[in-house]
């Protein structure tokens, strides 16, 4: 029988893993929007590169490709709702831009600490809801601007918050059977193929004007499936083994930080970092250092002591 007993050390170490993932994932939205195709097909193409990377990854390291026939269906379902969440998070970017898109991406803690207890059957937790409330007044306060023009962009980003929730609350009944790497491989395959079958419509429907990246989109879209994708679901992924969904769903409130900084400088999305990004910034970290400080003691509390 598997202990749910964790080391500090483990701890300790799921926590850089953690917040390595969220500063690689922090990129994402800005390589994102410099990427010039549509959402699917460079949803499509992200999705081709990762699955090479991460099967050329898995047969280096000599680990088995083995998985039980129930934790395939798992991981086949859990990689289409991955491709799901990024057809509308790279849609909201495309129809508004990086801050708006993250502004409202921080609603993923929202959902997961409504749906978790739901999904997992444990008791609602009042103050985890307090938290995620906290970080999204955060994220409101660093975005302030006239959004009426990106009611489309605003819609998709808040389906993408939805259905990410989902993603590391079904991921955490997989981690703990199954290698990082090969969970990862698994969904981002299953995704490329529900993709690739949906692909034709998608093209007939939405006619994307380039079907082919040039040569500047190959290098963007290698880093971002490579060092932006490989990298961060793997380290997340083993994070998840130490800490509970709801924490890696609250710390990755710091994406949307480090991502609206990058479209700053960028894009000139804003001239400057005003009064306002200071203080949501400040409001995110404090409800990721307040979730952070009493896990913390709730794991002391449950640890055995030595007699």
């Amino acid at each position: 029988m598997l202990s749910n007993y964790h080391s500090k050390s483990d701890v300790t170490k799921a926590y850089v893993q953690m917040h390595l993932s969220i500063l690689l994932w922090g990129a994402t939205a800005v390589i994102g929007k410099s990427i010039n195709m549509s959402e699917g097909l460079l949803v499509w193409y992200r999705m081709i590169i990762t699955t090479i990377s991460l099967f050329t990854f898995i047969l280096f390291t000599g680990k088995s490709f083995r998985v039980s026939s129930k934790n395939f269906l798992a991981l086949f379902g859990i990689g289409m709702l991955l491709m799901i969440h990024w057809l509308f998070f790279y849609g909201a970017i495309k129809y508004s831009n990086v801050s708006v898109t993250l502004s409202l991406f921080s609603s993923t803690t929202l959902f997961t600490a409504l749906i978790e207890p739901v999904i997992t059957k444990k008791k609602f937790n009042r103050a985890e809801l307090l938290y995620s409330l906290m970080a999204i007044a955060g994220i409101g306060v660093i975005f302030k601007s006239d959004t009426n023009s990106y009611t489309v962009g605003i819609v998709l980003a808040i389906l993408a918050a939805f259905v990410g929730a989902f993603f590391n609350i079904l991921n955490k009944g997989v981690v703990h059977e199954v290698s990082s790497e090969v969970v990862s491989f698994y969904e981002l395959l299953s995704g490329l193929i529900g993709l690739t079958l949906f692909l034709p419509l998608y093209i007939h429907i939405f006619h994307p004007a380039n079907l082919v990246p040039s040569t500047q989109d190959w290098a963007l879209l290698f880093i971002l499936a490579v060092f932006c994708t490989h990298f961060p679901l793997v380290l997340s992924l083993n994070a998840l083994r130490h800490l509970s969904a709801f924490t890696l769903n609250l710390s990755i409130n710091l994406e949307p930080v480090y991502g609206i900084a990058l479209a700053f400088f960028i894009f000139g999305e804003h001239k400057h970092l005003n009064n306002g990004f200071f203080l949501g910034t400040a409001l995110i970290m404090l409800s990721v250092i307040l979730h952070s400080y009493f896990a913390s003691r709730q794991l002391t509390s449950d640890q055995p002591t030595n007699s």
